[in-house]
Protein backbone atom coordinates (compact mmCIF):
# COMPACT_ATOMS: atom_id res chain seq x y z
CA UNK A 1 0.00 0.00 0.00
CA UNK A 2 1.01 3.71 -0.74
CA UNK A 3 3.03 5.38 2.05
CA UNK A 4 1.65 9.25 1.49
CA UNK A 5 -1.82 7.68 2.87
CA UNK A 6 -3.93 11.20 4.15
CA UNK A 7 -5.88 10.68 7.26
CA UNK A 8 -9.13 9.98 6.07
CA UNK A 9 -7.42 6.80 4.58
CA UNK A 10 -5.03 5.49 7.10
CA UNK A 11 -7.29 3.86 9.20
CA UNK A 12 -8.24 1.58 6.21
CA UNK A 13 -5.27 1.06 4.57
CA UNK A 14 -3.80 0.29 8.62
CA UNK A 15 -6.53 -2.22 9.08
CA UNK A 16 -6.06 -4.17 6.17
CA UNK A 17 -2.14 -4.35 6.12
CA UNK A 18 -2.08 -5.27 9.93
CA UNK A 19 -4.29 -7.97 9.72
CA UNK A 20 -3.81 -9.37 6.22
CA UNK A 21 -0.16 -9.08 5.32
CA UNK A 22 0.50 -12.21 6.47
CA UNK A 23 -1.79 -14.35 3.75
CA UNK A 24 0.23 -16.27 1.60
CA UNK A 25 -0.02 -15.29 -2.14
CA UNK A 26 -1.14 -18.57 -3.90
CA UNK A 27 -0.83 -17.61 -7.13
CA UNK A 28 2.59 -18.46 -9.44
CA UNK A 29 2.33 -16.27 -11.92
CA UNK A 30 0.71 -12.86 -12.93
CA UNK A 31 1.68 -11.73 -8.80
CA UNK A 32 2.84 -7.95 -9.99
CA UNK A 33 0.04 -7.61 -11.99
CA UNK A 34 -2.13 -7.31 -9.18
CA UNK A 35 -1.16 -7.01 -5.19
CA UNK A 36 -2.66 -9.18 -3.03
CA UNK A 37 -3.20 -7.08 -0.54
CA UNK A 38 -4.92 -4.90 -2.83
CA UNK A 39 -7.34 -7.62 -4.20
CA UNK A 40 -8.34 -8.31 -0.45
CA UNK A 41 -8.85 -4.19 0.66
CA UNK A 42 -10.91 -4.63 -2.55
CA UNK A 43 -12.79 -7.73 -2.18
CA UNK A 44 -13.58 -7.08 1.74
CA UNK A 45 -14.87 -3.33 1.00
CA UNK A 46 -16.98 -4.48 -1.70
CA UNK A 47 -18.69 -7.23 0.31
CA UNK A 48 -19.55 -4.49 2.99
CA UNK A 49 -21.05 -2.62 0.28
CA UNK A 50 -23.30 -4.90 -1.21
CA UNK A 51 -21.03 -7.34 -3.19
CA UNK A 52 -22.50 -10.87 -3.53
CA UNK A 53 -20.00 -12.14 -6.40
CA UNK A 54 -16.93 -11.32 -7.82
CA UNK A 55 -18.49 -9.84 -11.54
CA UNK A 56 -20.05 -7.18 -8.59
CA UNK A 57 -17.26 -7.39 -6.74
CA UNK A 58 -15.05 -6.12 -10.17
CA UNK A 59 -18.05 -3.43 -10.76
CA UNK A 60 -17.52 -1.86 -7.26
CA UNK A 61 -13.69 -1.43 -8.03
CA UNK A 62 -13.81 0.00 -10.76
CA UNK A 63 -16.52 2.82 -9.58
CA UNK A 64 -14.56 2.83 -6.75
CA UNK A 65 -10.93 3.32 -8.82
CA UNK A 66 -10.27 6.76 -8.10
CA UNK A 67 -11.06 6.62 -4.09
CA UNK A 68 -8.70 3.22 -4.43
CA UNK A 69 -5.74 4.69 -5.96
CA UNK A 70 -5.52 7.01 -3.38
CA UNK A 71 -4.09 4.41 -1.01
CA UNK A 72 -3.52 1.39 -3.13
CA UNK A 73 -0.59 0.40 -5.91
CA UNK A 74 -3.12 -0.88 -8.40
CA UNK A 75 -0.06 -0.95 -10.96
CA UNK A 76 -2.62 -2.82 -13.98
CA UNK A 77 -5.94 -1.37 -12.30
CA UNK A 78 -8.77 -2.96 -10.52
CA UNK A 79 -8.76 -6.89 -11.33
CA UNK A 80 -11.18 -8.64 -13.29
CA UNK A 81 -13.83 -10.82 -11.95
CA UNK A 82 -11.86 -13.87 -12.75
CA UNK A 83 -8.96 -12.41 -10.68
CA UNK A 84 -10.90 -11.91 -7.91
CA UNK A 85 -12.48 -15.56 -8.36
CA UNK A 86 -8.73 -17.32 -9.04
CA UNK A 87 -7.21 -15.76 -5.75
CA UNK A 88 -10.26 -16.95 -3.36
CA UNK A 89 -10.27 -20.12 -4.73
CA UNK A 90 -6.61 -21.15 -4.29
CA UNK A 91 -6.25 -18.84 -1.09
CA UNK A 92 -5.74 -20.82 1.99
CA UNK A 93 -8.77 -20.75 4.09
CA UNK A 94 -6.75 -21.82 6.88
CA UNK A 95 -4.35 -18.69 6.85
CA UNK A 96 -7.34 -16.68 6.06
CA UNK A 97 -9.39 -17.94 9.11
CA UNK A 98 -6.22 -17.07 11.30
CA UNK A 99 -5.91 -13.52 9.78
CA UNK A 100 -9.45 -13.52 10.49
CA UNK A 101 -8.78 -14.43 14.41
CA UNK A 102 -6.80 -12.00 14.59
CA UNK A 103 -8.79 -9.38 13.41
CA UNK A 104 -11.61 -9.90 15.62
CA UNK A 105 -9.64 -9.90 18.56
CA UNK A 106 -9.02 -6.30 18.31
CA UNK A 107 -13.01 -5.99 17.42
CA UNK A 108 -14.17 -7.04 20.44
CA UNK A 109 -12.89 -8.82 24.32
CA UNK A 110 -14.38 -11.61 25.22
CA UNK A 111 -15.43 -11.10 28.53
CA UNK A 112 -16.51 -13.74 31.29
CA UNK A 113 -19.87 -15.11 31.27
CA UNK A 114 -20.30 -14.25 27.67
CA UNK A 115 -22.28 -17.02 25.91
CA UNK A 116 -21.31 -18.83 22.81
CA UNK A 117 -23.39 -20.35 20.69
CA UNK A 118 -21.61 -22.78 18.38
CA UNK A 119 -24.41 -23.91 15.78
CA UNK A 120 -23.81 -25.00 11.49
CA UNK A 121 -25.16 -23.60 8.28
CA UNK A 122 -25.07 -25.36 5.42
CA UNK A 123 -24.21 -23.29 2.00
CA UNK A 124 -26.90 -24.59 -0.04
CA UNK A 125 -25.68 -23.66 -3.70
CA UNK A 126 -21.78 -24.49 -3.19
CA UNK A 127 -22.21 -28.17 -4.22
CA UNK A 128 -20.64 -29.42 -7.23
CA UNK A 129 -22.41 -32.06 -9.39
CA UNK A 130 -19.35 -32.15 -11.66
CA UNK A 131 -16.74 -33.18 -9.16
CA UNK A 132 -19.13 -35.10 -6.90
CA UNK A 133 -18.89 -32.38 -4.37
CA UNK A 134 -21.52 -31.99 -1.58
CA UNK A 135 -22.56 -28.92 -0.32
CA UNK A 136 -20.40 -27.51 2.10
CA UNK A 137 -21.35 -26.76 5.94
CA UNK A 138 -19.79 -23.92 8.24
CA UNK A 139 -19.95 -24.30 11.88
CA UNK A 140 -20.12 -21.06 13.35
CA UNK A 141 -19.64 -19.56 16.93
CA UNK A 142 -21.52 -17.15 17.81
CA UNK A 143 -20.63 -14.28 20.86
CA UNK A 144 -24.38 -13.60 22.22
CA UNK A 145 -23.73 -10.43 23.78
CA UNK A 146 -21.37 -9.19 21.48
CA UNK A 147 -23.38 -9.98 18.73
CA UNK A 148 -20.52 -11.21 16.72
CA UNK A 149 -18.86 -14.40 15.03
CA UNK A 150 -15.93 -15.97 16.67
CA UNK A 151 -14.86 -17.99 14.30
CA UNK A 152 -15.95 -20.78 11.65
CA UNK A 153 -15.32 -24.41 10.35
CA UNK A 154 -16.00 -26.06 7.35
CA UNK A 155 -17.09 -29.69 7.10
CA UNK A 156 -18.38 -31.25 4.34
CA UNK A 157 -21.94 -32.11 5.48
CA UNK A 158 -24.21 -31.53 8.75
CA UNK A 159 -23.25 -34.96 10.14
CA UNK A 160 -19.95 -33.93 10.34
CA UNK A 161 -20.37 -31.40 12.91
CA UNK A 162 -19.27 -33.88 15.53
CA UNK A 163 -15.88 -33.47 14.51
CA UNK A 164 -15.51 -30.04 13.40
CA UNK A 165 -16.87 -28.46 16.77
CA UNK A 166 -13.51 -29.83 18.62
CA UNK A 167 -11.45 -28.37 16.35
CA UNK A 168 -13.71 -24.88 16.08
CA UNK A 169 -13.22 -24.89 19.76
CA UNK A 170 -9.56 -25.36 19.83
CA UNK A 171 -9.26 -22.01 17.58
CA UNK A 172 -11.28 -19.88 20.03
CA UNK A 173 -10.61 -18.00 23.27
CA UNK A 174 -13.02 -19.03 25.59
CA UNK A 175 -11.97 -19.37 29.09
CA UNK A 176 -14.75 -18.44 31.61
CA UNK A 177 -17.34 -18.48 28.57
CA UNK A 178 -20.81 -20.36 28.23
CA UNK A 179 -20.89 -22.60 24.87
CA UNK A 180 -23.77 -23.97 24.41
CA UNK A 181 -24.50 -26.21 21.28
CA UNK A 182 -27.75 -28.44 20.26
CA UNK A 183 -28.03 -32.19 20.61
CA UNK A 184 -25.96 -32.86 17.41
CA UNK A 185 -22.80 -31.78 19.60
CA UNK A 186 -23.90 -33.31 22.53
CA UNK A 187 -20.89 -35.17 23.15
CA UNK A 188 -18.60 -36.55 25.93
CA UNK A 189 -15.34 -35.56 24.09
CA UNK A 190 -17.09 -32.13 23.76
CA UNK A 191 -17.89 -31.51 27.27
CA UNK A 192 -14.61 -32.63 28.48
CA UNK A 193 -12.64 -30.21 25.76
CA UNK A 194 -15.25 -27.23 27.15
CA UNK A 195 -14.07 -27.83 30.82
CA UNK A 196 -10.28 -28.63 29.75
CA UNK A 197 -10.58 -24.68 28.37
CA UNK A 198 -11.78 -23.20 31.44
CA UNK A 199 -15.15 -22.68 29.83
CA UNK A 200 -18.72 -24.26 31.03
CA UNK A 201 -21.45 -25.69 28.65
CA UNK A 202 -25.26 -26.45 28.44
CA UNK A 203 -25.93 -29.32 25.81
CA UNK A 204 -28.87 -29.96 24.09
CA UNK A 205 -30.01 -33.51 25.07
CA UNK A 206 -32.02 -35.63 22.11
CA UNK A 207 -32.43 -39.50 21.53
CA UNK A 208 -28.99 -39.44 20.32
CA UNK A 209 -27.42 -39.88 23.77
CA UNK A 210 -30.01 -43.10 24.66
CA UNK A 211 -30.01 -43.49 27.86
CA UNK A 212 -28.82 -40.05 29.56
CA UNK A 213 -31.83 -38.42 27.68
CA UNK A 214 -34.35 -41.09 28.49
CA UNK A 215 -33.04 -40.44 32.15
CA UNK A 216 -33.14 -37.06 32.22
CA UNK A 217 -36.12 -36.74 30.58
CA UNK A 218 -38.48 -39.37 33.20
CA UNK A 219 -37.05 -38.11 35.86
CA UNK A 220 -39.15 -34.07 35.11
CA UNK A 221 -41.97 -36.13 34.40
CA UNK A 222 -41.50 -37.70 37.38
CA UNK A 223 -41.70 -34.40 39.73
CA UNK A 224 -44.14 -32.60 37.60
CA UNK A 225 -46.30 -35.61 38.37
CA UNK A 226 -45.64 -36.11 42.17
CA UNK A 227 -44.40 -32.06 42.85
CA UNK A 228 -41.22 -30.31 42.46
CA UNK A 229 -40.55 -29.52 46.34
CA UNK A 230 -39.23 -33.50 46.91
CA UNK A 231 -37.03 -33.55 44.20
CA UNK A 232 -34.86 -31.16 44.67
CA UNK A 233 -36.04 -28.59 41.68
CA UNK A 234 -35.82 -25.51 41.35
CA UNK A 235 -38.41 -23.26 38.74
CA UNK A 236 -38.80 -20.15 37.48
CA UNK A 237 -41.43 -19.00 34.82
CA UNK A 238 -41.48 -16.09 31.53
CA UNK A 239 -44.21 -15.27 30.02
CA UNK A 240 -44.08 -12.63 26.53
CA UNK A 241 -45.86 -12.05 23.44
CA UNK A 242 -46.88 -10.05 20.61
CA UNK A 243 -48.71 -10.09 17.22
CA UNK A 244 -51.52 -12.19 18.64
CA UNK A 245 -49.41 -14.77 20.31
CA UNK A 246 -48.79 -15.28 23.82
CA UNK A 247 -45.47 -17.56 25.39
CA UNK A 248 -44.75 -19.09 28.80
CA UNK A 249 -41.73 -20.72 29.18
CA UNK A 250 -41.56 -22.72 32.62
CA UNK A 251 -37.55 -23.79 33.37
CA UNK A 252 -36.64 -26.59 35.54
CA UNK A 253 -33.43 -26.86 37.18
CA UNK A 254 -31.82 -29.67 39.36
CA UNK A 255 -27.85 -30.12 41.01
CA UNK A 256 -29.08 -33.48 43.07
CA UNK A 257 -28.18 -35.63 39.97
CA UNK A 258 -27.07 -38.62 42.15
CA UNK A 259 -29.68 -40.58 40.84
CA UNK A 260 -27.94 -40.34 37.28
CA UNK A 261 -26.28 -42.98 35.88
CA UNK A 262 -25.16 -41.52 32.94
CA UNK A 263 -24.02 -38.21 34.55
CA UNK A 264 -21.10 -39.96 35.49
CA UNK A 265 -19.83 -40.20 32.99
CA UNK A 266 -20.22 -36.56 31.62
CA UNK A 267 -16.77 -34.07 32.76
CA UNK A 268 -18.04 -30.97 34.74
CA UNK A 269 -22.06 -32.01 34.82
CA UNK A 270 -23.38 -30.31 37.62
CA UNK A 271 -27.10 -29.57 36.69
CA UNK A 272 -29.82 -30.95 34.36
CA UNK A 273 -32.63 -28.67 32.63
CA UNK A 274 -36.19 -28.97 31.48
CA UNK A 275 -37.76 -25.70 29.66
CA UNK A 276 -41.55 -26.34 29.06
CA UNK A 277 -42.99 -23.75 26.54
CA UNK A 278 -46.43 -23.04 26.03
CA UNK A 279 -47.54 -21.46 22.72
CA UNK A 280 -50.81 -19.24 22.60
CA UNK A 281 -51.87 -17.99 18.77
CA UNK A 282 -55.37 -17.35 18.17
CA UNK A 283 -56.17 -19.85 20.95
CA UNK A 284 -54.84 -22.80 19.88
CA UNK A 285 -52.10 -24.06 22.17
CA UNK A 286 -49.37 -26.06 21.66
CA UNK A 287 -46.84 -26.99 24.38
CA UNK A 288 -43.13 -28.82 23.88
CA UNK A 289 -40.65 -29.67 26.54
CA UNK A 290 -36.59 -29.43 26.12
CA UNK A 291 -33.96 -31.02 28.01
CA UNK A 292 -30.43 -29.86 28.42
CA UNK A 293 -27.41 -30.75 30.61
CA UNK A 294 -24.85 -28.29 31.94
CA UNK A 295 -21.69 -27.49 33.89
CA UNK A 296 -23.11 -24.33 35.45
CA UNK A 297 -24.74 -24.22 38.88
CA UNK A 298 -28.30 -24.87 39.70
CA UNK A 299 -29.86 -21.34 39.05
CA UNK A 300 -32.93 -21.62 36.50
CA UNK A 301 -33.52 -17.74 35.48
CA UNK A 302 -29.65 -17.61 34.36
CA UNK A 303 -29.99 -20.96 32.70
CA UNK A 304 -33.38 -20.22 31.01
CA UNK A 305 -31.63 -17.03 29.64
CA UNK A 306 -28.18 -19.06 28.32
CA UNK A 307 -30.24 -21.80 26.75
CA UNK A 308 -32.25 -18.90 25.06
CA UNK A 309 -29.20 -16.99 24.15
CA UNK A 310 -28.43 -20.14 21.97
CA UNK A 311 -31.16 -19.15 19.17
CA UNK A 312 -29.31 -15.77 18.79
CA UNK A 313 -26.73 -17.55 15.97
CA UNK A 314 -30.09 -18.46 13.98
CA UNK A 315 -31.82 -14.68 14.43
CA UNK A 316 -28.45 -12.83 14.20
CA UNK A 317 -26.15 -14.15 11.95
CA UNK A 318 -27.52 -17.27 9.85
CA UNK A 319 -31.38 -15.16 9.15
CA UNK A 320 -28.49 -12.01 8.23
CA UNK A 321 -26.35 -14.19 5.72
CA UNK A 322 -29.57 -15.56 4.13
CA UNK A 323 -31.78 -12.35 4.09
CA UNK A 324 -29.09 -9.38 3.80
CA UNK A 325 -26.31 -11.42 1.95
CA UNK A 326 -28.26 -13.80 -0.33
CA UNK A 327 -25.69 -16.91 1.12
CA UNK A 328 -28.22 -19.81 0.13
CA UNK A 329 -28.41 -17.64 -3.76
CA UNK A 330 -24.53 -18.01 -3.81
CA UNK A 331 -22.59 -20.34 -6.50
CA UNK A 332 -19.34 -19.93 -5.29
CA UNK A 333 -18.29 -23.48 -5.43
CA UNK A 334 -14.82 -24.41 -7.06
CA UNK A 335 -11.97 -24.66 -5.09
CA UNK A 336 -11.88 -22.90 -1.85
CA UNK A 337 -14.28 -20.35 -3.22
CA UNK A 338 -16.87 -20.92 -0.85
CA UNK A 339 -15.08 -21.05 2.25
CA UNK A 340 -13.33 -17.83 1.52
CA UNK A 341 -16.17 -15.92 0.51
CA UNK A 342 -18.23 -17.32 3.54
CA UNK A 343 -15.36 -16.00 5.73
CA UNK A 344 -15.79 -12.56 3.94
CA UNK A 345 -19.70 -12.23 4.37
CA UNK A 346 -19.03 -12.81 8.01
CA UNK A 347 -15.92 -10.23 8.50
CA UNK A 348 -18.68 -7.93 6.90
CA UNK A 349 -21.31 -8.70 9.02
CA UNK A 350 -19.59 -8.55 12.19
CA UNK A 351 -18.16 -4.98 11.27
CA UNK A 352 -21.50 -3.37 10.25
CA UNK A 353 -22.60 -5.00 13.55
CA UNK A 354 -20.06 -3.27 15.12
CA UNK A 355 -20.93 0.42 14.32
CA UNK A 356 -23.89 1.31 16.20
CA UNK A 357 -24.05 5.33 14.78
CA UNK A 358 -26.39 4.06 12.46
CA UNK A 359 -29.82 2.20 13.41
CA UNK A 360 -30.93 0.99 10.45
CA UNK A 361 -30.55 -2.93 9.46
CA UNK A 362 -27.37 -4.87 8.36
CA UNK A 363 -29.01 -4.61 4.45
CA UNK A 364 -29.34 -0.56 5.18
CA UNK A 365 -25.64 -0.17 6.41
CA UNK A 366 -24.67 -2.18 3.47
CA UNK A 367 -25.81 0.42 0.66
CA UNK A 368 -24.76 2.95 2.87
CA UNK A 369 -21.50 2.31 2.77
CA UNK A 370 -21.73 1.57 -0.90
CA UNK A 371 -22.79 5.35 -1.51
CA UNK A 372 -20.84 6.99 1.26
CA UNK A 373 -16.89 6.42 1.86
CA UNK A 374 -16.58 8.00 4.94
CA UNK A 375 -19.15 5.94 6.22
CA UNK A 376 -17.23 2.83 5.22
CA UNK A 377 -14.28 4.33 7.02
CA UNK A 378 -15.97 4.42 10.02
CA UNK A 379 -17.32 0.87 9.54
CA UNK A 380 -14.06 -0.53 8.84
CA UNK A 381 -12.14 1.67 11.35
CA UNK A 382 -14.24 -0.32 14.17
CA UNK A 383 -11.18 -3.09 13.64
Amino acid sequence: MKSDLDNTTMPLARTIDDHFSSLTDPRYINKSDHILLDIITITICAVICGADMFTEIEAYGKAKYDWFKRFLELPSGIPSHDTFNRVFLLLNPNEFQSCFQQWIKTVASVTSGEIIAIDGKTLRRSHDRSANKAAIHMVNAWACHNGLSMGQYKTDQKSNEITAIPKLLKMLEISGCIVTIDAMGCQKKIASLIIQKEADYALALKGNQGNLSEEVELYFKEALQCGIEDYNIQSCETVDGDHGRIETRRCYTCSDIEWLEEGKHWPGLKTVVMIESERCIDNVVSKDARFYISSLHNNPEHLLHVIRSHWGVENSLHWVLDVAFREDECRIRKGHGAENFSMLRTIAVNLLRKERSDKRGIKGKRLRAGWDNDYLLKVLAGA
